[in-house]
């Protein structure tokens, strides 16, 4: 083994304002020369980043021919800072020969700050980077420093090549994009999970253990910022499972589930709010056959916040996980889509809400909360249009269910996502059945706020409207309050009914 501590690299204030408007700044060259077969190279390269650092920094590795695996470790300090303060976190990932320029091909994994090592050679790979060859040419080691202390970053990366022939690399299988289903029917899905292949502790046998657990009929990938789990689905599909392909999209402005793309697509997420770049990747998610879903668009963790606009949204993901005030702000917020919408008397399109857990470990309750969708059968094109329509409620656990209809007074009826065709002031009945929701209160919602509230312990309720007093109606159904003058958690809620020609 031939090592080579390279000097430690600085980066200066007036570096800093040299490089800090640039979206990325590179480091060091990293060499390595050829080697007997069986033998390895290591470097290590030391350096702190400062304050406002860019978010992208990377590392060159020059890697030569006949190399066999790429490996890299590394670690960084964290500081002693006061309250209130944020301290150090590192992020890692890597980009081959390719090239690291935005949407290119020369992604080979990110890990995030999952862990703090990984290799990549042509017949196996960290959870979370591509398998395939180590060819000849300059790589990239991402580091992101995604937050750090006043006094700096301080970093050590290790990069050891082992020298000799590539393996043969897989052909990658991925699932089937139908189930066997029942026709038109309810479904049950959770959109966003997160594996062992980002940030997650779950293996993909094991999540698809606990989806049917759920009484789940379908799930969506969506690790952090890589489709190296998508080739890892195939076994955990089945005839009572759909397996859809995707990605959490996790930028420093806000994270967006991919939807149901095409196997093997991978969306870029190094860019903001301000680079004026989110349109052309969401296009790209379309493009995949894909939805476009912004996820817990008012979390409070750093960079989690939602600043994109809704503008190229397919749907929203409006509760995430166990019931939180920041839950409940996206509620609100997105029902003031609905009153926005209603206001343009029903021109434009309106943006569907969504429910998913977010599960990374135990004890993350996989379908704690689930969509429920009307789909013509269990299949990737009519799940996603079910869920593109709003034909869909969302409920804690596969125990509740949920119906809401609204019949005008010569018998036409709409449900979920759909529009009730009547004249203002034409009497429109509006009933709320629910099941599995034990000792909670059932709420009817229009564009004025809440308008019907029952008894707690109500299964059902019935409720005459006009659409000149209504412009929607939606329903939810709560747990008791455990503030006085605040609502309690959701158990469920619906998207809307529509009224009015």
């Amino acid at each position: 083994m031939c090592t080579d501590d390279a000097p430690e690299h600085a980066l200066g204030r007036r570096a800093l304002l040299v490089t800090g408007t640039a979206a990325a700044l590179t480091l060091t060259t990293m060499s390595f020369a050829s080697a007997a077969d069986g033998s390895q190279s290591t470097k290590t390269l030391k350096g702190t980043l400062p304050p406002g650092a860019p978010d992208f920094v990377y590392l060159p590795v020059e890697v030569p021919r006949g190399v066999r695996e790429i490996r890299v470790s590394y670690t960084y300090t964290k500081a002693t800072v006061p309250a209130g303060t944020q301290n150090n976190a590192l992020d890692i990932g890597l980009f081959d020969e390719r090239g690291t320029a935005l949407g290119g091909k020369g992604f080979r994994g990110w890990s995030g700050g999952a862990r703090t090592e990984f290799f990549v050679r042509a017949d196996d790979a960290t959870p979370g980077y591509i398998p395939g060859p180590v060819r000849a040419g300059t790589w990239h080691i991402a580091l992101g420093p995604y937050t750090v202390a006043p006094e700096g970053l301080p970093y050590e990366v290790t990069v050891t090549l082992t020298h000799g022939a590539s393996g043969a690399t897989p052909r990658p299988s991925y699932p089937p994009e139908r189930a066997r289903g029942r026709g038109r029917a309810w479904y049950r899905g959770d959109c966003h999970l997160h594996s062992w292949y980002s940030d997650g502790r779950r293996t993909p046998a094991e999540i698809g253990a606990l989806a049917r657990a759920a009484g789940l009929d379908f799930i969506n990938t969506s690790d952090h910022n890589t489709h190296a789990s998508q080739a890892h689905w195939a076994d955990v599909a089945g005839d009572d499972l759909l397996v859809m392909l995707g990605e959490e999209i996790t930028t420093r402005n806000g994270h967006v589930v991919a939807l149901g793309t095409d196997p093997g697509t991978f969306v870029d997420w190094r860019y903001r709010a301000r680079d004026n770049r989110w349109a052309r990747y969401a296009d790209q998610i379309r493009r995949a056959g894909g939805l476009v879903v912004p996820a817990h668009p008012h979390a409070t963790c750093i960079g989690c916040g939602w600043k994109f606009g809704f503008g190229e949204a397919d749907a929203v993901e409006v509760w995430n996980g166990p019931y939180t005030p920041d839950d409940e702000i996206s509620l609100a917020d997105w029902d003031n889509t609905l009153v926005a919408y209603a206001r343009s008397r029903g021109t434009g399109s309106w943006l569907p809400a969504m429910g998913n857990s977010d599960a990374h470990r135990d004890p993350d309750r996989i379908g704690g909360p689930q969509t429920v969708v009307l789909a013509d059968d269990l299949t990737r094109d009519a799940i996603q249009a079910g869920i593109k329509a709003g034909r869909s409620y969302v409920a804690e656990s596969a125990a509740v269910e949920v119906t809401l209809t609204a019949t005008g007074g010569k018998g036409e009826v709409a449900g979920l996502g759909e529009r009730l065709a009547v004249a203002p002031d034409a009497p429109v009945t509006v009933r709320l059945e629910v099941a599995g929701a034990p000792n909670r209160t059932l709420h009817l919602v229009t564009d004025q706020g809440t308008l019907f509230t029952s008894a707690a312990g109500a299964t059902s309720a019935t409720w005459t409207t006009t659409a000149s007093y209504a412009a929607y109606v939606r329903a939810e159904v709560r747990h008791a309050p455990t503030v006085p003058g605040l609502p309690g958690a959701l158990t469920a809620f619906t998207n809307p009914i529509f009224l009015g020609a």
